[in-house]
C-alpha cells in the first residue's frame, strides 16, 4: 500500500500527541468534516522521512479535535512514536468527485491566469474561510506580471471560470490590481 510515488501521497492530517494511556493518539484532521479522515482505516505515517502503513481500529470525535487508535498499539510509550508523523493515503483512495469539483491538492501548484490573459501566479495553496468558501492562496512566479501575492475566493462561476488540471491552469475573472 505504499505509494508509487510521492505525488501519489495526499496528507490528510497529523498525529499531533499522545491521549491517556492505552495507546491513543490526537489527530489534527484536514479533512472536511473533521472525522472523514476515520474513513480510511489504513492510513500511511510519514515517519522519518518513511511512509509506514498502519491501521486505525478505534477512532472519535473528542472535543475539537479526534482521537484514534491504532492495531496493537497498546501504551502510552508506544504511541508516542507516532507524534508529529503525517498521515498519508494514496490518490487512489479518495472518492472520486463529480467533474466540476476538485481536492485542494489537485488545485495547489496550477498556473492562474484571468480572463484578459494576465497571468497571476500559481496556487501556492488553498485556505478555508470558514462557512462562506475557499480560498486560492496565488503567489507570483517567474512569468506572472508581478511578484505580489493575491487572495481568490474559490467561487466556481463568480471567480473561479475554469479549470483545466491537464493543461495545469485555472482561468479567473479577477482584476490584477486586487
Amino acid at each position: 500500500m505504499t505509494p508509487e510515488k510521492p505525488e501519489d501521497m495526499i496528507v490528510l492530517g497529523r498525529v499531533s500527541s499522545v491521549y491517556g494511556i492505552q495507546g491513543w493518539v490526537k489527530i489534527y484532521s484536514y479533512t472536511e468534516p473533521m472525522d472523514r479522515i476515520l474513513d480510511y482505516g489504513h492510513w500511511l505515517l510519514n515517519m522519518n522521512g518513511r511512509w509506514t502503513p498502519i491501521t486505525v481500529d478505534k477512532g472519535r470525535s473528542h472535543g475539537k479535535g479526534m482521537v484514534a487508535h491504532f492495531e496493537g498499539c497498546d501504551d502510552r510509550d508506544q504511541a508516542k512514536q507516532y507524534c508529529g508523523a503525517d498521515i498519508g493515503v494514496t490518490s487512489d483512495q479518495l472518492p472520486t468527485l463529480p467533474d466540476d469539483e476538485f481536492y485542494w491538492y489537485q488545485l495547489e501548484g496550477l498556473r492562474v491566469v484571468n480572463e484578459q490573459g494576465v497571468v497571476l501566479g500559481k496556487v501556492e495553496h488553498m485556505m478555508s474561510a470558514g462557512a462562506s468558501n475557499d480560498v486560492l492562496v496565488v503567489s507570483g512566479s517567474a512569468d506572472s506580471i508581478d511578484r505580489q501575492q493575491r487572495l481568490i475566493p474559490y467561487v466556481p462561476d463568480v471567480y473561479i471560470k475554469d479549470v483545466d488540471l491537464e493543461a495545469g491552469q485555472i482561468r479567473v475573472d479577477w482584476d490584477p490590481e486586487f
